[in-house]
């Protein structure tokens, strides 16, 4: 009896049309495969049809090395060839589940699925070479030519479309929907891709999400994104991108806690929720007179500022406050980060401050106005009476004159 032949290392490089683009997706692998001669039998008769314990073999090699397995079912050219003591294994297609030896419900439909699979049970692959080196890796699932391809060890691993999660060997918990979504991730956990390309560049990134037609694909190492719509930036960890720059114009989103109203200032709770603030006293407690708390913002010193060029590439004019330099005045007017850093100022605050102001001011001056205006009435008062007085005094005079004898003029005699 002759011993079966196996042939190794046989590569393929191929370079694919993304839309447009050029992009090359290797799809070196290697694959061993067992050809057996025309005349080898491992048992005799050969396996074929209905076997006990609910086994069913249709094919050269179909279930070769078959012991006490139950359950299975092999349809194709040595399919389950290695099997001995799995249970409930469904193989469809040459070579699919190849090295199976007792590992249990795994499903293959398509030439070479699960062809190293040895122990991994729970698995679903339908689609040429899905799960292909898939040794130990349990509850993953392939659909589509080349998907999970490289997958050695990883669990809890979905995969559809031609190269989803191809270089994928010992991921977790990652899901891909897409033709070459996530093509390139290696160890990254728990990532989710919708979208052809999507996260198409992520290797060891983890707990991303993406969706849209190539969203986050500039995505390598980076962790915790959101990508809808944008592809994302390359090293970037823990941010959201919604939407592509010049692409969308508007937004609109429901959902916002309180009542629509034009003109209001949109805030966010600790909670991260986006909502106007309400004004109204039913959400308010320990409601009191601001009194002399905004004499604070007289400190408060003004400056004028350009935000770094990540921040702001035009570099724009800006004119407002430095939070380090509020904080010393008043720390109820800046908020903190999560690290507890000051991060920025309640502008709305110190508008409500600055009412207060304008309002004493306004009533100082209103009490000035007032004060004056008596003292007009008083020097007007003052005025009228000095002028009686001096018309008095002027009548008296007159008539002191009239009253007063005439002078003589006595001449001396020498």
């Amino acid at each position: 009896m002759k011993k079966p032949i196996q042939f190794k290392s046989f590569g393929l490089w191929a370079a694919r049309a993304d839309r447009g683009r050029q992009a090359p997706v290797a799809c070196c692998f290697t694959l061993a495969f067992v050809l057996l001669a025309s005349t080898a039998r491992a048992v005799s008769p050969a396996p074929d049809g209905s076997y006990p314990n609910g086994n069913t073999a249709e094919g050269n090699g179909a279930l070769f090395s078959l012991t006490n397995g139950a359950w299975n079912t092999a349809l194709g050219q040595q399919t389950l060839y290695h099997d001995t003591s799995g249970f409930s294994n469904t193989a469809l297609g040459f070579g699919a589940l190849f090295r199976n030896a007792t590992a249990a419900q795994n499903t293959a439909t398509g030439v070479y699925a699960l062809f190293s699979n040895t122990t991994g049970s729970n698995n679903t692959a339908t689609g040429y070479q899905t799960l292909a080196n898939n040794t130990a890796g349990f509850r993953n699932a392939a659909v589509g030519a080349y998907a999970l391809f490289s997958h050695a060890s990883g669990n809890y691993n979905n995969a559809v479309g031609a190269f989803a999660l191809y270089a994928d060997t010992i991921g977790i918990a990652n899901n891909a929907f897409g033709e070459s979504a996530l093509p390139k991730n290696t160890s990254g956990i728990d990532n989710t891709a919708i979208g052809d390309d999507a996260l198409w560049g992520n290797t060891t990134g983890s707990f991303n999400i993406a969706l849209g037609s190539g969203a986050g694909r500039f995505l390598t190492a980076g962790s915790h994104n959101i990508d809808i719509g944008n592809s994302g930036v390359a090293g970037e960890s823990n941010t959201i991108r919604i939407g592509t720059q010049g692409t969308q114009t508007r937004t609109f989103v429901a959902g916002i806690r309180g009542t629509a109203v034009g003109g209001s200032t949109v805030v966010v709770n600790s909670s991260g929720q986006l909502g106007v603030a309400g004004s109204s006293a039913r959400f308010k407690d320990e409601i009191k007179p601001m009194d002399k708390a905004s004499e604070a913002i007289l400190e408060l010193k003004p400056v004028t500022f350009h935000y770094k060029k990540e921040i702001d590439p035009d570099n724009t004019p800006q004119f407002g406050l430095v939070a380090e330099d509020v904080a010393k005045v008043s720390p109820d007017l800046v908020v903190h980060d999560g690290k507890g850093e000051i991060y920025t100022v309640r502008y709305d605050a110190v508008n409500a401050m600055l009412l207060n102001e304008f309002l004493k001011e306004h009533k100082e001056v209103q009490e000035q106005g007032a004060t004056i205006t008596e003292l007009k009435k008083e020097i007007a008062s003052l005025t009228a009476t000095v002028k009686e007085q001096a018309a008095e005094i002027q009548k008296v005079s007159v008539q002191v004159e009239m009253n007063e004898p005439a002078r003589k003029v006595v001449a001396n005699k020498p």
